[in-house]
C-alpha cells in the first residue's frame, strides 16, 4: 500500500503521500491521503476527495511539529488541532518531518512579512488584476533585499574570524621575536593584517546598519499590517457569532416551540469549553466516539402562558391554588421572589479571618500510561496512586464543599408550601455540583476513623460532621446542621472503574434533607460522574443520570435530568431540567439550567398533551409564567486555576485550625506536604500511612479470629459435658454463635460519633450521627480518638 517515495522536497514544492493518521480508541489508526501545499497541512480520505471534501486543515506558520519514535509524530497549533500521525517507515517519516520544517519555516516567514505593500498600492489607482502584482513584487524585493544583506554580514563574519586568527598569530610571533634584522618585516606583516582586519570589521558594521535600517524601514507597515489582520479577524468572528444566534433562532422559530427558556440561549453557555480529545473537533464525524452519540429528546417543552396569568392579584399571595384561573398567577412569582430577597444571609462578622490563598500547584511531569496501563478494570480505592493526580483534599473535605450553598437550605426552611421548598432543595441538589466542573484532581482517599469538621456556626449558622466509617467499600457518613431549622446527613460509598480512556464514579448512597419546621422529609441519590480523556488529552468531567427528589412526607416529587454531552446535541452543555409534581402526579414547577452555571425555575399554568417527539413519544407541553433565577454559581477566586481551580471554601478547608480532633484531616501530614509543594514527601508519606492502615486492618481481623476460636472451644466444652442435657435454648445460642463466628470474621471497626440505624420514611439503612463530638471539643478532650496518622 505504501507509495512511490519522493525526493526531499524544496520549500517551494507541494508533498502528497499517505499517512496513518489517529482517530480514536475504537478504530485507532486510519490510512489519509494528506497534502502540503501553501504552508497547509490538509488530509482526505481518498485522493479523489480531493476536490470536493477535505477532512481537516491546520496550519504550519504557527504549528508545533514533535517526534515521538521511529515512524510516529504530531503536529499541533496550540492545542485545538492535535494530529497524531504515523509513516509506514522511518525513512518516510523523515521526508515528511523535512517538508513539514521548510513548510513550516517558509510560512512563518510570508507570514511576518505579508500584507505590507498593501500601504503602497493604496495609493494608486486599482488596475485590474495587477492588485495582487503590486504587492508580490515589493514583497518578493524585500526578501531578496534582506536576504543578500544577510549573505553581505555572513560573508563579512567569516572574513573576520579569518583575518582576526591571521592578525593574532601574527602577534604571537611578534612577541616572541628578538629584536634582529627580520624585525621590520614582521612588523610589516602585522600592519597589513591589521588594516585587513578594521577593512573588514568596518563592511560588517557597515553591514549591520543597512540591515538594521532596512528592517526598521519596514517594521511600521509589518506592525500596521498586523494590527488590521487582527481587526478583521475580530469582525469575522463577531459576525459568524451573530450569523450562529441568527440560525439557533430561525431553527427553534421553525420548530415552534423552546425547549428551554429564553435566557438560556445565552452564547456564553454554549461557548463552554467542551471536551478535548486527541483528535480536533474538525475530524470526519464517524471516526469520532462521544460520550452520547444521540441527543436524547426532551420529555417535555415549554411555551409562554397566557398574558392573563401575568396580571396581579393582590389575594392568595402565600396560598397555592390546586385550581388554574386568574388568582394562581399570583404564585410564587411574588412568593419565591420575595422569599429570595428576604431570606438573604445576614452579614455576620466572621469569627477568624479565612486565608484567601494556597500554594500554587507545583508544574510536575509524570507519565500516566507508565501507571494506568496496568490497572485497568480495577477498583480505583485499590490503586496506589501518587499524589500527582490528587488535590490537597480529602474525600471528606469534598462532601463538605455539599454545603458551598447552604443559603438555598436556609431559604428552603422559610417556605410554608412545600412545593416552594422543593424547588430550593433541588436546587440545592444541583449546586453541589458545580464546584466539579473543572476539578480534575482526586480527593485523598479518607483513612478509617478519619474525621472532618466544618465550625461555620457563627459566620453561617451551621456546622458539619463527617467521618470515614468503612474502608472496604469506603463509605463516609456526614451530618450537618443548621440553626436556620434544617439538617442534612448522607452516607456514599464511591464505586468507580477505569475503563481505559474514561473513568466513571457511582455514588452510592443517599442523603437526606429534615426541616423542623415543617417535619417534611426530602432523599435523593448522586448522578454519576464521568471523567474523560484520562490517558490522553485534556481531561474533563460530565454529570449524567438522574435524580429523584421525594418529600415522603407530602409525597411530593422532583425528577431532575442531567443530560451527559453530545457533541451533536444542539442545547446548551451540562443542562439540567426538572419538573415538581405533588403526590398526584400533577406538575407545579419547571427547573431548567445548567450544573455549572445557574438554575431558573417557572410556575406551570397550564399542561397538555403535545406533538409527537423522536421515537414516536408524545411530550407535554407546559405553559409556564416567566423564568426566575434561583441559584447562581459564586465566581471563582482570583488565580484559581493555579489552586487547583478551588472555590472560595475549598480554600479553607484545609487551613490549620485548634482544637480539631486529632483525626482530622487537616492534621494529615501527606496532604500537608502535597499542599505546600513537596509532592515527593508527600507520596512517601502517603505510603506510609495506607501500610500502617492496612496492619492496622490485619491486627483487627486477627483479634476477631482469636476470639472466634475462644467462642468456639467454650461453646464446644459445653456441648461435650452437657450433650445429654441440651436444650432448645442452647441450640438457638449455638447458632447465634454461629452467625457470630462469621460476622466477626470480618472487620468490627465500629465508627465513633455515628451509628448505623435504618431510617423508617425512606427505608434505607445509613449511619447517623449519635452527639458527643461537639462536647468533646468543647472540654478538649480526646481520649477517646484512636492515632491514625
Amino acid at each position: 500500500m505504501s507509495e512511490p517515495k519522493p525526493p526531499t522536497p524544496t520549500p517551494g514544492d507541494t508533498y502528497k503521500g499517505w499517512l496513518f493518521k489517529w482517530t480514536n480508541y475504537i478504530k485507532g489508526y486510519q490510512r489519509r491521503w494528506f497534502v502540503l501545499s501553501n504552508g497547509l497541512l490538509s488530509y482526505y480520505r481518498t485522493q479523489a476527495e480531493m476536490g470536493h471534501t477535505c477532512r481537516g486543515t491546520i496550519n504550519l506558520a504557527t504549528a508545533n511539529i514533535a517526534v515521538e519514535d521511529s515512524c510516529n509524530f504530531v503536529i499541533s497549533n496550540g492545542g485545538a488541532q492535535i494530529y497524531h500521525l504515523k509513516a509506514s517507515s522511518e525513512v518516510e517519516r523523515q521526508r515528511w518531518i523535512t517538508a513539514l520544517e521548510l513548510a513550516k519555516a517558509n510560512a512563518a516567514n510570508m507570514q511576518d512579512e505579508s500584507d505590507d505593500s498593501g500601504d503602497d498600492c493604496s495609493t494608486l489607482a486599482p488596475v485590474p488584476g495587477q492588485g495582487g502584482g503590486c504587492r508580490n513584487s515589493e514583497l518578493q524585493s524585500t526578501l531578496r533585499t534582506l536576504n543578500s544583506k544577510v549573505e553581505d554580514l555572513s560573508t563579512c563574519n567569516d572574513l573576520i574570524v579569518k583575518h582576526g586568527s591571521a592578525l593574532q598569530r601574527s602577534l604571537s610571533e611578534l612577541e616572541g621575536l628578538r629584536v634582529g634584522a627580520d624585525m621590520g618585516e614582521k612588523i610589516r606583516q602585522v600592519t597589513e593584517r591589521a588594516t585587513l582586519f578594521r577593512i573588514t570589521s568596518n563592511a560588517m558594521i557597515n553591514a549591520c546598519r543597512d540591515f538594521l535600517s532596512l528592517a526598521q524601514s519596514h517594521s511600521k507597515r509589518w506592525q500596521k499590517s498586523l494590527l488590521s489582520e487582527r481587526d478583521q479577524r475580530i469582525r469575522l468572528e463577531e459576525t459568524l457569532e451573530q450569523l450562529a444566534k441568527q440560525h439557533n433562532h430561525l431553527e427553534r422559530a421553525f420548530r415552534g416551540a423552546t425547549v428551554l427558556q429564553p435566557s438560556f440561549s445565552n452564547p456564553s453557555l454554549s461557548s463552554k469549553d467542551g471536551p478535548s480529545g486527541k483528535g480536533d473537533a474538525s475530524d470526519e464525524d464517524d471516526d469520532n466516539e462521544f460520550f452520547d452519540a444521540m441527543e436524547d429528546p426532551a420529555e417535555f417543552i415549554t411555551v409562554p402562558a397566557d398574558p392573563k396569568y401575568h396580571r396581579r392579584s393582590g389575594s392568595n399571595i402565600s396560598g397555592f391554588s390546586t385550581e388554574t384561573g386568574m388568582d394562581d398567577q399570583s404564585y410564587d412569582e411574588v412568593s419565591l421572589a420575595s422569599s429570595a430577597e428576604s431570606s438573604q444571609p445576614l452579614e455576620l462578622e466572621p469569627i477568624r479571618r479565612r486565608r484567601t490563598r494556597i500554594p500554587d500547584k507545583p508544574n510536575y511531569y509524570l507519565n500516566l500510561w507508565s501507571i494506568m496501563k496496568n490497572c485497568i478494570g480495577k477498583e480505583l480505592s485499590k490503586i496506589p496512586m501518587p499524589v500527582n493526580f490528587n488535590e490537597p483534599l480529602s474525600m471528606l473535605q469534598r462532601l463538605s464543599e455539599d454545603l458551598e450553598y447552604y443559603e438555598l437550605l436556609d431559604k428552603a426552611a422559610k417556605c410554608h408550601n412545600s412545593l416552594e421548598q422543593m424547588c430550593y432543595v433541588a436546587a440545592f441538589t444541583v449546586s453541589s455540583y458545580s464546584t466539579t466542573v473543572h476539578r480534575t484532581g482526586k480527593p485523598f482517599n479518607p483513612l478509617l476513623g478519619e474525621t472532618f469538621e466544618l465550625d461555620r456556626l457563627r459566620e453561617c449558622g451551621y456546622r458539619s460532621l463527617c467521618e470515614q466509617v468503612s474502608h472496604h467499600p469506603p463509605a463516609a457518613a456526614h451530618h450537618a446542621f443548621s440553626e436556620k431549622g434544617w439538617t442534612l446527613r448522607q452516607e456514599i460509598t464511591l464505586a468507580s472503574k477505569f475503563r481505559g480512556k474514561y473513568l466513571s464514579i457511582m455514588p452510592l448512597g443517599s442523603i437526606q434533607c429534615l426541616f423542623d419546621k415543617s417535619n417534611n422529609h426530602y432523599s435523593w441519590k448522586k448522578v454519576t460522574t464521568t471523567v474523560h480523556n484520562i490517558i490522553v488529552g485534556k481531561l474533563w468531567i460530565d454529570q449524567s443520570g438522574e435524580i429523584d427528589v421525594v418529600n415522603h412526607k407530602t409525597g411530593d416529587r422532583c425528577h431532575l435530568k442531567f443530560a451527559p454531552y453530545s457533541y451533536f446535541s444542539r442545547d446548551v452543555p451540562r443542562k439540567v431540567t426538572g419538573v415538581v409534581t405533588d403526590k398526584d402526579g400533577k406538575a407545579h414547577y419547571v427547573l431548567s439550567g445548567t450544573w455549572d452555571e445557574k438554575m431558573e425555575f417557572s410556575r406551570i399554568m397550564q399542561s397538555s398533551k403535545g406533538e409527537n417527539g423522536t421515537e414516536g413519544k408524545q411530550r407535554t407541553v407546559y405553559q409556564t409564567l416567566k423564568a426566575k433565577e434561583i441559584w447562581k454559581k459564586n465566581p471563582l477566586p482570583e488565580g484559581a486555576e493555579n489552586m487547583y481551580y478551588f472555590s472560595s471554601l475549598a480554600l479553607t478547608l484545609n487551613e490549620p485550625e485548634e482544637g480539631v480532633a486529632p483525626t482530622d484531616s487537616r492534621r494529615r501530614p501527606d496532604q500537608r506536604l502535597m499542599e505546600e509543594g513537596h509532592w515527593d514527601e508527600a507520596n512517601a508519606e502517603k505510603q506510609r500511612l495506607e501500610e500502617k492502615q492496612r496492619f492496622a486492618r490485619r491486627e483487627r481481623e486477627r483479634e476477631s479470629v482469636k476470639a472466634v476460636t475462644l467462642a468456639e472451644e467454650v461453646v464446644s466444652v459445653d456441648s461435650f459435658n452437657d450433650s445429654a442435657l441440651k436444650t432448645d435454648a442452647q441450640e438457638s445460642a449455638a447458632a447465634e454463635s454461629d452467625i457470630s463466628s462469621e460476622s466477626t470474621h470480618q472487620d468490627n471497626y465500629q465508627p465513633l460519633w455515628f451509628k448505623k440505624i435504618e431510617e423508617v420514611a425512606s427505608g434505607e439503612t445509613l449511619h447517623v450521627y449519635k452527639g458527643g463530638y461537639w462536647e468533646a471539643k468543647e472540654q478538649g478532650v480526646w481520649d477517646m480518638c484512636p492515632e491514625i496518622f
